[in-house]
């Protein structure tokens, strides 16, 4: 995982590194840390190459928050943490779509706690991939390609970016495959990537400008995966 520290004061950013590569060593993981002083320098030739951007929301010239809003028009899946000693400016977070905050002085049990939730959500960002067992070839495809699945009379319909393709199988053999993807149930018959949601409305969720129903049983767990779901997005 590449992770970037946005923090002016180099006492902090280094604490901040030191905490990561301590939680590292414990966790048995490698992280990549970038450091930078200002919010302008990370967005200077920006490409979506972070899994997780740690920002200090008081800095000179152009805070956290503005800095914040820049990258989201750029990268819609990077998970976002604020870093401030002013909880009030860390709640305006949630409109840029940032997962916690941490509040300084940054205690180490706090923050792993909060980093461990990043790294999770970030997980979830990530795309995999999965092989198809058609009639007549196996197919690789990019989770993030498909739209939702459906099950009819056994048989799995995966509605994606390149068609639909059709195989034999089972809602559950498919949902454990792909719930690490975020995909979530709105009903019995339908697998949903929350990714490409366009829209609720009411007992409907819009797909790839399809409409399929929230069963009254799902609801509960389809809305609340939801919301968690572009809580991190942004």
């Amino acid at each position: 995982m590449r992770i970037a520290i946005v923090e002016d004061e180099a006492e902090q950013r280094e604490q901040l590194r030191s905490y990561i590569q301590q939680y590292a060593g414990e966790i048995d993981q490698t992280f990549e840390v970038i450091t930078f002083s200002n919010g302008v320098d990370l967005l200077k030739d920006y490409t979506p190459q972070y899994d997780i951007i740690l920002l200090d929301i008081e800095m000179p010239g152009l805070n956290g928050m503005e800095a914040a809003e820049c990258l989201r028009s750029m990268d819609s899946d990077v998970v976002l943490m604020f870093v401030t000693n002013m909880a009030q400016y860390a709640i305006n977070g949630y409109a840029v779509g940032a997962l916690d905050f941490v509040l300084k002085p940054v205690n180490y049990y706090t923050f792993t706690v909060r980093f461990a939730r990043a790294i999770q959500r970030a997980r979830q960002r990530k795309n995999g991939q999965i092989l198809l067992t058609l009639p007549d070839c196996v197919r690789r495809l990019d989770t993030q390609q498909i739209y939702y699945v459906e099950v009819q009379n056994r048989m799995l319909h995966y509605h994606t970016e390149l068609g639909e393709f059709v195989l034999r199988g089972t809602m559950q053999s498919a949902e454990k495959e792909l719930s690490r993807y975020h995909f979530v149930r709105c009903n019995h018959w339908y697998l949903v990537n929350l990714s490409h949601v366009a829209e609720v409305r009411r007992d409907m969720v819009v797909v790839a400008g399809t409409e399929l129903e929230i069963s009254r049983r799902n609801r509960t767990a389809f809305l609340t995966a939801l919301t968690e779901y572009v809580g991190g997005n942004g």
